[in-house]
């Protein structure tokens, strides 16, 4: 972010700006003809996107939370990008819906705001020919138009059975913004270095790095100690981490919660 007063550049994660103490204002990133902006971060940050005229912007759906009065909507199936078993295999490997929303500013520039249901973070990443990434489907909110989600790609599926982890692999030239359940942790590694993430953590990263999945300390740790599949990532490239993992806070509400369902109704399996 950029102090409105001083100009400084200030963390992401400071409220106020530590050379002049003014509050930070979120840093609007221009990249061709679109403007963006991360609001409200690192909880519940918010996605602000300035389109030109006749510019556009593609995103989950049911992800928009605002917009200009110009903007046309167009809700389709995501097809025209990844064919009709590449939709269906988001749908139903990624837990993602089957259709996504084109925002166009018509007659003048316009806006949009975006978010997502996990409380969290959002960070965009630049994508270029020779510099993709890896991302969760679920981390998916919106991306420019001229890039595109290979759903066809296998490379990180393998031995993810049973943990509902469905990666999508970026191409062509642009941004995409992904969101996070928490804060987005980011690591550079160099060559040769190494990362090991649980799985339900990893959010996306660099299609440059090495990986292997594997269970966490193998069967006997897996079934005993409750823990699932980790990934070692393997530089150079970046990798995002997020903070919290959506599987143990549901099981975490679900400890409280399950007494009460329990008691107000017939447990299941029994008639």
């Amino acid at each position: 972010m950029i102090c409105t007063h001083c100009g400084k550049e200030v963390s992401s994660e400071s409220n106020y700006c530590p050379y002049c103490g003014a509050p930070a204002a979120p840093l609007v990133v221009e990249r061709g003809s679109v403007k963006f902006e991360i609001k409200y971060s690192p909880s519940y940050a918010l996605l602000e996107v300035q389109l030109p005229a006749n510019g556009h912007i593609i995103a989950e759906a049911g992800a928009l939370t605002y917009m200009s009065s110009n903007i046309q909507v167009e809700t389709r199936t995501r097809m025209r990008e990844t064919g009709i078993w590449g939709a269906i295999k988001v749908s139903l490997l990624g837990g993602e819906t089957l259709f996504i929303t084109d925002y166009s500013a018509q007659g003048g520039p316009g806006k949009a705001g975006f978010v997502s249901a996990p409380l969290g973070d959002i960070t965009s990443l630049e994508v270029t020919p020779s510099k993709g990434y890896i991302i969760q489907s679920s981390a998916y909110i919106a991306s420019t138009a001229d890039v595109k989600l290979d759903t066809e790609w296998q490379g990180f599926t393998k031995g993810l059975f049973g943990q509902n982890l469905f990666m999508l692999k970026t191409m062509g030239e642009g941004d995409i913004f992904i969101n996070t359940f928490g804060a987005i942790d980011k690591h550079e590694l160099g060559a040769g270095e190494s990362l090991i993430v649980d799985n339900y953590h990893l959010a996306a990263l660099s299609d440059t790095c090495r990986y292997e999945v594997r269970m966490f300390g193998g069967l006997k740790s897996t079934i005993l100690g409750g823990e699932g599949f980790v990934t070692e990532v393997t530089g150079p490239g970046e990798v995002y981490v997020q903070t919290k993992n959506v599987k143990e806070f549901v099981d975490w509400i679900w400890r409280y919660i399950a007494p009460k369902v329990r008691s107000r109704g017939v447990p299941f399996g029994r008639r």
